[in-house]
């Protein structure tokens, strides 16, 4: 894979970098700009070599049409700040004719950034050269989000352990009552199966054996109505889990700590809310104890440690992929890649 110093003199030259800067906002203010600094040292080589650099980024989903709620005014803000210098926001980049970043990058000479670099480095650990025992963490809302990561990290990985809301359709295929949990009920029999795969191949899933229910609670007003600790397989029908609870966070941490590759992806509740934050930051806590290369993955996980005042050198590894570094968990081949990669 090229990197930036392959590309010659840079001097007076435009570069055109592809930079993840899809941060999370509370109206125009970023909550977690991390996102940003992973790539200043790349962007800072090119400053230094010369270049004239343009930055191509998203932030959020528009759909095509413009959207000042996702403009990257504060994204090109920040960005400016912590490189000391004046960082202009491009009025309109919209051409009748598109091309994607797969078609730009066959015609122009391409190379990889360290962030790249770097995250493909990690991802191939995860996936071709895991040093085991092997503990995949999986959390979220969405199960559907996470199957083909499951599929595909189940023959590698020798225990997955799963929470936050896709933790239900599970439990349902386990024949649990859930109350009013999340549920992806067109999922449970693939859940079900998946659990039958793992014992088959000699594997373990493990799931919460309990959680922290409630009534109902309010992201945006990060409040809930009072907690209250259940059995997973008693959760009152007008209840609904929105963590895990604190026998669950030993049992998760017991096998984070023997592991010595884990990678985790997905906060274990509501992480938004503090009364439903205590297993991801037991999670998190067991992931910077542990003395085996810990990798966290995806924008909500390293937003949460990061609010939760865990440092990014508490932990081997902390992705920025986001939605393709997950892909390629699955297996997929991302075609960005293949270019930087000469597969063309």
């Amino acid at each position: 894979m090229k990197s930036v110093s392959d590309l010659g003199d840079l001097r007076g030259k435009r570069v055109l970098i592809r930079c993840d800067f899809n941060v999370p906002l509370d109206g125009t203010t970023i909550t977690d700009d991390g996102r940003i600094r992973a790539a200043l040292p790349t962007l800072t080589q090119l400053k230094d070599a010369g270049a004239k650099v343009v930055v191509m980024a998203h932030l959020g989903r528009p759909k095509g049409k413009v959207d000042p709620t996702y403009s990257l005014a504060p994204a090109a803000a920040r960005l400016g700040e912590l490189l000391g210098t004046e960082v202009k926001l491009a009025g309109d980049v919209v051409h009748r004719k598109q091309a994607s970043v797969y078609d730009v990058a066959k015609l122009l000479p391409n190379a990889a950034g360290s962030l790249v670099a770097k995250e493909v480095d990690v991802l191939k650990k995860l996936t071709e050269h895991a040093v085991h025992p092997y503990v995949v963490v999986l959390g979220g809302a969405k199960v559907a989000d996470k199957l083909a990561v499951i599929d595909n990290l189940l023959k590698v990985a020798d225990t997955l352990i799963i929470g936050g809301g896709m933790a239900y359709t599970f439990l349902k295929g386990k024949g649990y009552e859930i109350g009013g949990s999340l549920l992806d009920a067109e999922k449970v029999g693939a859940c079900a199966g998946y659990l039958e795969q793992a014992t088959a191949a000699g594997k373990q899933i493990l799931l919460p054996t309990d959680v922290r229910v409630v009534e109902d609670f309010n992201i945006k007003a990060r409040t809930s109505t009072p907690v209250t600790i259940v059995d997973a397989d008693a959760i009152p029908a007008d209840q609904e889990g929105a963590d895990i609870g604190p026998a669950s966070e030993a049992l998760f941490a017991e096998a984070i700590l023997g592991a010595a590759t884990i990678f985790w992806n997905g906060p274990m509740g509501v992480a938004e809310i503090p009364a439903l934050a205590e297993g991801t930051d037991a999670v998190a806590k067991a992931l910077a104890a542990s003395e085996g290369f810990s990798v966290v993955g995806g924008g909500d996980s390293a937003a949460a440690v990061r609010n939760l005042g865990f440092a990014d050198s508490q932990f081997g590894h902390i992705s920025t992929g986001g939605g393709a570094s997950l892909e390629y968990l699955e297996g997929k081949v991302l075609p960005g890649l293949a270019v930087l990669e000469g597969d063309n």
